[in-house]
């Protein structure tokens, strides 16, 4: 007997009807269901760069102390900061203390062709003077931890919004095919280590399998990579695809994408079992690499993770994202800045110049930066000062991937307070790393609850163009 559907159920059955077709076409406006292979965007403009690797100084690094030299500051060394400058300013910890001028901890020097100025802390960053793209001029609208890292990565203080790397891997997809498109390391050393939220490398209302991967820095960088003793790899093949079959004929009733989800990463998941101990072996890398980087192997270093951020690239990686949690500095700045730069410095460079020496740096992105930067003002007495919390200017580099090297843009005042000077938002630098991508940040969209959200958010934003080739 023939059964009689009515329309409710032909809609919800028919995965590729009219229902889905409708639905696609609200979803994703400008974008197409066959915009491409792996993601929903086709680029709105020639992309300069196909991955992004985000070295991110977790903490707060003083741009005083590293790449926004400030004679003024020397001049007026421990006397009052002027109250015209500070008075009526978000500041975090010194709210309500006598504030005083405190003098940059470090000499710097001009380098390469360009005349980069840069702090004397670093002795292998400066080697890549004519590579990078110093912006002076970043701000940002949160000035404790936690939500300044939410804003940087989600351009939003609103916790459980995509973060940048779901929303990249979301419109281009990736080019790993047993991989995830998105991946998270973390280090530690050299200063107060705040902790970083898994969510912020979250996907948000984005379908979750965009959120990145966090892999471990010691032991197995995935649990439960190998399989248990007993188990062969045809036997997990074989479970994998009975749970997926079970998932399918469940997906095709309900048509729920959080199930095709869980098929595809049960596939990704099969996958990495044989990719991901190939990717963190690295007896193929041959000695002098190791040493350009200051790599150990498994020592769960920011060097090591660096080596790997290269080897994730080259297999296809799009958005690779490391954190350094060192760089909270409230007390003994200058020792502090020291020892967390000399741990990241080498490998800093190192990463540049492998990519170059690969002819990869032409397509891949690299940023350095923080989630804010750290006041003129002193914080704590005695012969050990350090610097609170700072949001109205600090600094970035960038480099590759269409980036003019060898450029500073922008600037802060002669106290290295407010930046005046074509000032950077945070929804700029969104906008610009979209640009690269060939993605018009205008442009790229996610209809949720009736609105079309945004990585830059509904203020207006610029891309940086005197900053790229």
């Amino acid at each position: 007997m023939t059964q009689m559907l009515n329309r409710r159920t032909f809609l919800n059955r028919s995965t590729m009807g009219i229902g889905s077709l409708a639905l696609a076409s609200q979803m994703f406006g400008e974008r197409h269901a066959n915009a491409g292979v792996t993601g929903h965007v086709k680029p709105h403009f020639p992309p300069r760069a196909r991955r992004v690797i985000f070295l991110c100084m977790a903490g707060g690094p003083s741009h005083l102390e590293t790449f926004d030299y400030k004679p003024k500051l020397k001049e007026l060394d421990g006397q009052p900061m002027p109250a015209s400058i500070t008075e009526g300013q978000p500041i975090a910890q010194l709210q309500g203390k006598e504030l005083k001028c405190l003098a940059p901890q470090f000499s710097f020097s001009k380098h390469g062709k360009s005349g980069q100025e840069i702090s004397d802390v670093f002795a292998h960053i400066p080697k890549i003077a004519d590579e990078i793209a110093i912006v002076r001029s970043m701000t940002t609208q949160q000035i404790n931890h936690d939500p300044a890292h939410t804003f940087m990565n989600c351009g939003t203080q609103i916790s459980g919004r995509p973060c940048m790397g779901s929303w990249i891997q979301y419109g281009l997809g990736s080019e790993a095919e047993d991989l995830p498109g998105f991946v998270v390391l973390t280090s530690v050393g050299g200063g107060q280590s705040q902790p970083i939220a898994s969510r912020q490398w979250h996907s948000g209302f984005l379908p979750s399998k965009y959120q990145g991967v966090h892999f471990h820095a010691k032991g197995d960088p995935v649990l439960y990579v190998s399989n248990p003793p007993g188990v062969t790899r045809s036997d997990q093949e074989r479970v994998v695809e009975a749970v997926n079959e079970l998932n399918r004929l469940r997906n095709h009733d309900v048509d729920n994408p959080e199930i095709a989800t869980a098929i595809s990463q049960y596939e990704l998941a099969f996958k990495m079992q044989a990719s991901v101990p190939d990717l963190v072996d690295v007896s193929d890398e041959p000695q002098h690499i190791l040493d350009l980087y200051g790599a150990k192997p498994g020592d769960g270093s920011f060097a090591s993770n660096c080596l790997l951020a290269r080897r994730l690239a080259e297999r296809g990686v799009r958005f690779i994202q490391l954190y350094h949690r060192g760089w909270d500095h409230h007390g003994g700045v200058k020792n502090g800045v020291k020892v967390t730069g000399e741990l990241v410095d080498r490998a800093s460079w190192a990463l540049i110049e492998d990519l170059k020496q690969r002819g990869m740096l032409k397509d891949t992105l690299v940023i350095w930066g923080g989630e804010f930067g750290r006041t003129p003002m002193s914080q704590g007495g005695g012969n050990n000062p350090g610097r609170d919390h700072h949001i109205k200017g600090f600094t970035f580099w960038m480099a590759g991937g269409g980036v003019r090297g060898g450029v500073t843009y922008g600037a802060t005042d002669e106290f290295g307070y407010n930046a005046v000077e074509d000032v950077v938002s945070v929804h700029d630098f969104h906008a610009t790393m979209l640009h690269v991508l060939g993605i018009d940040h205008e442009r790229f969209t996610y209809k949720f609850q009736g609105l079309d959200m945004r990585l830059t958010g509904v203020e207006p934003s610029r891309v940086l163009h005197p900053i790229l080739s």
